[in-house]
């Protein structure tokens, strides 16, 4: 079946002015493109959304209000909309009320003072597509409340953050560079796209991004702004079976990441830079003496070094609930990521 490509942004917007808000007029509510789905960052595609990829918009409501607003919905909206069906659920236009909502996804009411265990147990997608999209109503400001909350890491949770994520990447530099001096030259390649992954992801939460699913991580981190270089030389990485040209180009990407540090509001004054400078500790460095694992570790140290909150100091060096697990039958459910944070960071 042929049809015009709408993206999913501007058709939920023409959606609620056209049917959904009129429908709704005189009644307190807010309505967004937010949640799961390509669309909610733009990334959306003909590919993506065939014309049996319905129109998506949720209607959030006052304590009590929601199953007026669905009556009212349900006698109100076409069965189509430009080219796409329109149903009532999940999926399509789904209502709830607001507190409902926001703990149903992400695990915890943001409209609330915000625990490490809250922070720490939320996957960085959820934070995407709950701070993505786009508002078209909001009458009690709540959604933009919460939506505010959401925009970044509290700086010494985003310290601890930041540290696990350098620590991960010092491990895997270590074992793939294992695996090239015992001839593995496939386990080193396997292990260099995981490094890439890392520092792209790495990347984005240095500049405040959350980084999105793994399918729209390389897109997210193609937006970032000076970000072209780094994917370059991580492309070449990837591409490359010389071993020695595969660890030049790695380092490249990895000193550029680093130097990203620089411009984070969560970097302790005087962190070294990415061609060598100061420590935390003010001693001079020199980055071209020190192998990656080894500048990854100490730049680590030095965000260990800065977190101020008790709470936070005190957690074993695991990270967030993505730096602890890739399952997606965990990342999808909020019970379970708070269960496995729990216990693997003591919460």
């Amino acid at each position: 079946m042929m049809f015009d490509f709408v993206p999913g942004l501007p058709l939920s917007r023409g959606f609620y002015e056209q049917v959904a808000g009129p429908a709704l007029a005189g009644v307190p509510h807010a309505a967004a493109l937010l949640g799961e789905g390509s669309e909610v960052l733009s990334f959306d595609t003909p590919a993506s959304a065939g014309p049996r990829h319905g129109v998506r918009l949720v209607v959030l409501t006052g304590p009590g209000q929601s199953e007026a607003v669905r009556a009212t919905l349900r006698h109100a909206l076409p069965p189509s909309y430009g080219g796409r069906p329109v149903t009532l659920g999940t999926g399509g236009v789904e209502v709830a009320e607001t507190g409902a909502w926001l703990v149903a996804r992400l695990g915890f009411d943001p409209l609330r003072p915000i625990g490490p265990l809250d922070w720490l147990a939320v996957p960085w997608q959820r934070l995407a597509g709950t701070c993505g999209g786009e508002v078209f109503r909001d009458d009690a400001g709540l959604l933009g409340r919460a939506r505010q909350a959401l925009r970044r890491y509290p700086p010494d949770v985003e310290r601890y953050v930041l540290a696990a994520q350098w620590r991960r990447l010092a491990a895997g530099y270590g074992h793939a560079a294992r695996c090239s001096e015992v001839g593995d030259e496939l386990g080193a390649a396997a292990l260099t796209a995981g490094l890439a992954r890392d520092l792209m992801r790495l990347a984005l939460l240095t500049r405040r991004r959350w980084p999105p699913y793994d399918r729209w991580l390389g897109s997210a981190f193609a937006r970032l702004p000076g970000a072209a270089e780094t994917a370059d030389a991580l492309a070449a990485a990837l591409a490359t079976g010389d071993r020695s040209l595969r660890r030049d180009h790695l380092r490249r990407a990895w000193r550029q990441v680093a130097a990203l540090r620089e411009r984070s509001p969560a970097a302790p004054p005087g962190t070294a830079t990415a061609t060598g400078t100061a420590t935390a500790t003010g001693t001079a460095t020199t980055a071209g003496r020190r192998s990656p694992a080894e500048e990854a570790e100490g730049l680590a140290e030095t965000f260990t070094a800065a977190i101020t909150d008790p709470r936070v100091r005190a957690l074993p060096p695991g990270g967030s609930i993505d730096q602890l697990t890739g399952s997606a039958e965990v990342l999808t459910d909020p019970a379970r990521c708070r269960a496995l944070t729990r216990a693997a960071l003591g919460l």
